[in-house]
This record gives structure tokens, sequence and C-alpha cells, in this order.
């Protein structure tokens, strides 16, 4: 009888295991898909903005045509491109690509001085242009957050947060607006 206790033990013992360990794989392949899907959603964010960065010489090279003499807002323009450029993380990146949405709207307020500009197919198919990708990457942008909420959830909610810590899963940071974008437009006729 001792060995049929013993044996029945040893089989509750290795269920109980198996159980866990299946247990485990779960939690943690789970963990990656919600990975894997907030980082596929960061890289929709990055082909948006290397689309806009494209886009963005052939902007200032229309407008010097007809404003050659406004080379301090060029200046600014590039520049903050080239911040967005080198910027990592979600944090940085927000912050220079918010730099860089002010810079541009200095860019299309000078087509307003300049009536000829204005009126340019090239400037206006890539202010069309611009205007798309600037709402393809809002679109991006809301569809990485709602992936960070998801993740973050995951990994902060009971038992999968024991298993998300003793495995090193961090939170990822969301993609915010910054100050200037939050404030109030101010409209006067």
């Amino acid at each position: 009888m001792t060995n049929i206790n013993m044996g029945t033990v040893g089989l509750i013992i290795l269920a109980v295991v198996v159980v866990v360990a299946i247990w485990l794989v779960g939690i943690y392949n789970g963990l990656i898909k919600f990975k894997n899907r907030t980082d596929e959603a960061w890289s929709d964010i990055d082909v948006q903005l290397k689309r806009r960065y494209d886009l963005i010489p052939n902007l200032v090279n229309t407008v010097k045509g007809y404003a050659s003499h406004e080379s301090e807002t060029f200046e600014k323009v590039t520049e903050a491109r080239t911040k967005a450029m080198s910027a990592q993380g979600a944090q940085e990146k927000g912050e220079a690509e918010n730099m860089l949405s002010q810079t541009l709207k200095s860019i299309f307020a000078l087509a307003e001085a300049y009536p000829e500009l204005k009126a340019n197919e090239n400037f206006l198919k890539l202010q069309d242009e611009l205007s798309d990708t600037e709402n393809k990457i809002q679109a991006a942008r809301r569809f990485y957050n709602g992936n960070v909420r998801d993740f973050n959830t995951k990994i902060q909610v009971f038992p999968t947060n024991m298993v998300a810590g003793m495995l090193g899963f961090k939170k990822y940071e969301f993609f915010e607006a910054g100050e200037e974008e939050k404030k109030n437009v101010k409209v006067e006729f």
C-alpha cells in the first residue's frame, strides 16, 4: 500500500508541475505577443515619421524658391528635423516631433505672405502630402498608445505581474502630445 501511495503522490506532484509549467508558458507567450504588438505599433510610427522626414526637404526647397530671405525659418525646420530623426524613446521622440510640428507651421505661415507660393502646384501637393502624413502619424500614435495600454495592463495585473517581474518585462512609455499641442488654438477673425 505504501508503494501505491508513493506512486500516486509522485503522479500528483508531476501533474501539478506540468500544469504550472503550462500556465507559465501561457503567460510568457501572452506577454511576448503583447510586447511584439507594441513594438510593431512603434514601427508604424517610425514609418510615418520617415515619410514626413523625406517630404520636409522638398517642402523647404519649394518655399526657398519664393522666400529665400527667410533663412532663419528654414534653419529652424532643418534643425528640428535633425533632432527628431535622432531622438530615442517615446518621450524624447514625442518632444522632438512636437518641436518639428511647430516649426512646420511656420513654413505654412510663410505661404500666406507669398501668394505665388500659395498657388504653386508643387507646394500645394507637398502640403497635402504632409497633411495626410500628419493624420497617419496621429493614427499610428493612437494605435501605439492602445497597445502600450494593453501591454502595461497585462504586466501589472495579478498573477501575470509576478511572472513579468521575474522575466524582466518593463512598462512602455506612451507617445504623448507636447505642451504646445495641448494649448487652445486661438482663432481670430
